[in-house]
């Protein structure tokens, strides 16, 4: 099969692999009709995951059918229309019976990152049962591709974790596909202000469309001096930073206010300083997490119904055969306008 292979930092090529096989009762092969590029897999082309080794497979989302089975499986059969969730998940132990399923102690995160992920003609899933979701008849599974990860990041770690409520302020720093889906999601709660902060005004104009109600360039320095003005001096109730850089992490505390939550959504491959020197006072939080796609049911019933729409994040779309025309589309995003893009296997 046609596969992309992380060769280390910088590296990347598309390769032919042998087709996967079942290693465990409980796996699941599924053959993958659509996946994405994940600005995860960026930071793991970096050099910021230390845990993905060269020689693997990437990818960690995707929707597909299901090819064959182990004997442990009960809940899926071959010829069944599936979404991979991003975190693999026993359902069994001590994390994951707290609904931590990205501890996982023999999953979480690992599909694309310790095992071979979906940007490839198949994948091997663990935990099949736990980990897999049937994709709802006559559905959009380009849109459904969205809630493998970042609808349920940008919903859990951003909006949960920030405590997003009705009439309060939030801002959130990176207007890139996790920020839009932090931002389509914020709305469920009804929050007052929504601020959108980036350097590139087309993100922003996107941000507007989908339900800003305020949108700041921060090239010129001054994002949180215009963010104080519009709340009255007193900064917002929940800053949520969806990049992944010292610089935005450093924004996030500069905007929050009195009694707000940090939440972080980026992947930091670099420290970040911490100023409890002003902040110590404040009343503050600050939240870390890695997705445990625990909402996904319930972000599938919404998509569903039409209350929420993630096919509206879909820019481009590639063949497998061309995801190195992809992964160069999405990594210049500035110039070619991409949020995300979808991969047909």
């Amino acid at each position: 099969m046609k596969a992309l292979v992380y060769g280390g930092p910088g590296q990347k090529s598309l390769e032919d692999r042998p087709k996967p096989e079942l290693q465990a009762p409980g796996d699941a092969i599924v053959r993958i009709v659509k996946t994405t590029i994940c600005g995860t897999d960026l930071h793991i082309l970096k050099g910021d995951v230390a845990t993905c080794a060269p020689g693997r497979i990437l990818g960690h989302e995707g929707v597909g059918i299901v090819d064959s089975v182990g004997a442990a499986v009960t809940a899926f059969r071959p010829g069944d229309h599936v979404l991979i969730s991003c975190i693999s998940a026993c359902g069994k132990c001590d994390y994951c019976r707290r609904g931590m399923y990205s501890h996982c102690t023999t999953g979480g995160w690992i599909l694309g990152n310790e095992i071979d992920g979906t940007q490839a003609e198949y994948v091997r899933t663990p935990h099949a049962d736990t980990s897999l979701y049937p994709v709802p008849a006559g559905a959009d599974e380009e849109a459904l591709v969205m809630l493998s990860d970042i609808l349920p990041t940008g919903f859990e770690c951003g909006v949960l974790n920030g405590k997003v409520a009705p009439g309060g302020t939030v801002a959130i720093v990176g207007a890139g596909p996790i920020g839009l889906a932090a931002l389509l999601t914020a709305q469920f709660y009804s929050p007052a202000e929504i601020i959108m902060i980036d350097l590139d005004d087309n993100r922003l104009g996107i941000a507007r469309q989908f339900g800003a109600t305020q949108t700041i360039n921060s090239g010129d320095g001054r994002a949180a001096e215009t963010v104080k003005a519009l709340t009255g001096g007193r900064g917002v109730d929940t800053a949520i930073e969806a990049v992944g850089v010292p610089a935005t992490f450093e924004l996030c505390q500069d905007l929050v206010g009195p009694g707000g939550v940090i939440a972080n959504i980026g992947v930091h491959g670099r420290k970040v300083d911490l100023h409890l020197d002003r902040l110590w006072s404040q009343n503050i939080a600050i939240t870390t997490r890695l997705v445990d796609t625990v909402s996904t049911p319930m972000l599938l019933k919404t998509v569903q119904s039409r209350k929420l729409d993630p096919s509206q994040l879909i820019t481009h779309r590639f063949r497998l055969d061309e995801i190195l025309a992809a992964y160069d589309t999405f990594a210049r995003a500035a110039d070619t306008q991409a949020l995300k893009v979808i991969i047909a296997a």
